[in-house]
């Protein structure tokens, strides 16, 4: 009885499960406290863009930021607690967390403590993140088979692969540092940015899985040995989001902030990494791809015409000026993740 129980937790699906529910109740458990702490050290809250949606300065004022800080602790612990730690993917996941999270912390004490929407400077922010980029590309790299190190695999084409040699380490610490920024600008609205990385995570719980487990050579994919254990990192992080949103549905009790959008991100682009999916984390990541594009667009534009683009930037900003209501963004945004969610998934069981 007692042999069959230790079988029981050391399946991989329960301790999925079991990841996912101890992220959740322990956001729910915490979430209180820590917006209590929050709104006492941060008096006039996050610092709301003046250039931004002129409701925003209405509805969002005096709401405390740094809300990142209960997703990130409640994912760690329950990754501690469930994941096997003698799995490296599963420290460069923690680490990739706690470095991009305190990156992010650092931004967002300053931003509350100046009252300053413009905290720390984006070379300095980049250099941070590329360089964490860079260490966890580094030993991903080092623990795949030779065979595998440096290649790109495309989706729905089975028999297609491109061994980049050792270009693959600039364009992989493009993908980490990349997905990062992209989180954060998609972080604007109540609820958006961590319904989107629910729906990447479960997408790529999905995909570490299959590619690290016999189902593999069964689907014709790209085997990655040791990857199957991302499944509690993924479960870990999707427990903390939920447990998140229940504060973070509008109107929000608490933001986000650099603290967590810069941290899932990087953690999203890591695991893309680590399971050889890279190219699909642009499908199933195609909101935060838009959203990043939408800002160069008219970074660029704006150069060179003296004239927006579009009518704000990120592009969920666009379509509030449009007249669409917030939480109309909000849904409709997630709609749209779910369905790239779903086309993701069927790279995974096309012959």
């Amino acid at each position: 009885m007692l042999l069959q129980l230790t079988d029981l937790f050391n399946s991989l699906p329960i301790r999925g499960f079991l990841a996912f529910f101890a992220a959740l109740i322990l956001s729910l458990a915490c979430g209180g406290k820590l917006i209590e702490f929050l709104h006492h050290h941060q008096a006039k809250g996050q610092p709301i863009r003046e250039d931004g949606p002129q409701s925003h300065l209405l509805t969002k004022k005096g709401t405390p930021t740094m809300g990142g800080l209960l997703i990130l602790g409640s994912s760690i612990v329950s990754m501690l607690l469930f994941a096997d730690l003698q799995n490296a993917f599963v420290w460069i996941s923690i680490i990739i967390l706690l470095v991009y999270g305190l990156t992010g912390f650092i931004d967002d004490y300053v931003k509350v403590t100046k009252q300053t929407s413009n905290a720390m400077t984006a070379k300095m922010k980049l250099l941070l993140q590329f360089s964490a980029a860079f260490a966890a590309v580094w030993v991903i790299t080092q623990t795949l088979p030779e065979s595998e190190r440096f290649e790109l695999t495309f989706p729905w084409f089975r028999n297609l692969a491109l061994n980049l040699g050792w270009f693959y380490i600039p364009f992989a610490m493009v993908v980490i540092a990349g997905a990062s920024n992209a989180v954060n600008l998609s972080d604007g609205l109540d609820g958006l940015a961590s319904g989107l990385l629910i729906v990447s995570f479960l997408v790529f719980a999905v995909v570490s899985y299959i590619c690290g487990t016999n189902l593999a050579a069964e689907l014709a994919l790209t085997p990655v040995p040791h990857s199957a254990e991302i499944v509690i990192v993924c479960a870990a992080v999707v427990g903390g989001c939920v447990g998140f949103l229940w504060f973070n549905a509008p109107p929000a009790k608490v933001f986000m902030g650099d603290t967590g959008s810069l941290a899932l991100g990087a953690l999203l682009g890591t695991v893309s990494v680590m399971t050889k999916h890279e190219i699909l984390l642009a499908v199933v990541g195609g909101v935060f791809v838009i959203e990043a594009l939408s800002v160069m667009i008219q970074v660029a534009y704006f150069r060179k015409t003296g004239r927006r683009f579009f009518r704000m930037a990120p592009i969920h900003h666009h379509f509030e000026q449009l007249g669409w209501k917030e939480t109309t963004v909000v849904t409709r945004f997630w709609i749209v993740s779910f369905i790239l969610g779903a086309l993701g998934l069927t790279s995974l069981i096309m012959l």
